[in-house]
């Protein structure tokens, strides 16, 4: 009886303790510098970013430039407004297509989608526009070279592998586009960001599964 309540108790703990476990490597994984793409400054001014946090998820924030309307052209397929005059961010963010694609409300999402996010599934990139942000709102920013923020767009396109998922969106104005990549627990919608920022010849932790570890790696990266 003894080996079988300690059975059931490492049974019931395991799964905490893997938690645990992939909390730390995700931690040291945000403080662990990762390859950065030796990118040209380019010509013009700096651009400014942002980084918008969710409970479990970053988006990046763009400013509506020419530049960046351009490289997610592709965005209006989706009925994504990006040349009305009053649009003045897009929001870019990647996730997996079943659980990104539903978690507006997370009352949605079922447990076979958690699992199949965790365990793979397809991805996507999402695309949104905004207007003026509210003011005094407070939010990461980064400051891109000219040809950092080149950098950071190509890698943005290239993510995207086809056309606008239909049915999917929050908004009127965002859309979901079928993406590179699969999805998984070691591959999320946080690496990706990190990922595109080292693409871009930013400095950034070598794995960052979660917010934390985005939020680590960038106070750590500067």
């Amino acid at each position: 009886m003894r080996q079988i309540s300690r059975v059931l108790r490492w049974v019931l703990l395991w799964p905490l303790v893997a938690a645990l476990l992939y909390l730390a490597a995700a931690a040291v994984g945000g403080l662990v510098p990762g390859p950065v793409a030796n990118v040209a400054p380019g010509e013009g001014a700096p651009v400014e970013i942002g980084l918008i946090a969710g409970p479990i998820h970053y988006d990046f924030l763009l400013p509506a430039t020419p530049e960046t309307r351009a490289a997610l052209a592709f965005a209006a397929e989706g009925g994504v407004p990006l040349d009305a005059p009053e649009v003045a961010h897009v929001l870019v963010g990647w996730g997996a297509a079943g659980f990104y694609t539903t978690a507006g409300s997370y009352g949605d999402v079922t447990a076979s989608t958690v699992l199949r996010a965790a365990t793979g599934d397809a991805s996507v990139l999402r695309v949104e526009v905004y207007a003026a942000l509210p003011e005094g709102l407070d939010y990461p920013r980064l400051r891109l070279t000219a040809g950092q923020y080149s950098a950071l767009l190509a890698f943005i396109a290239h993510t995207r592998s086809g056309p606008a998922v239909e049915g999917a969106g929050f908004s009127q104005t965002d859309a979901f586009f079928q993406a590179r990549g699969r999805f998984h627990l070691f591959r999320t919608c946080n690496t990706w960001i990190t990922d595109a920022l080292r693409a871009a010849g930013h400095p950034a932790g070598a794995w960052t599964p979660t917010p934390y570890a985005v939020t680590l790696s960038l106070w750590w990266h500067g």
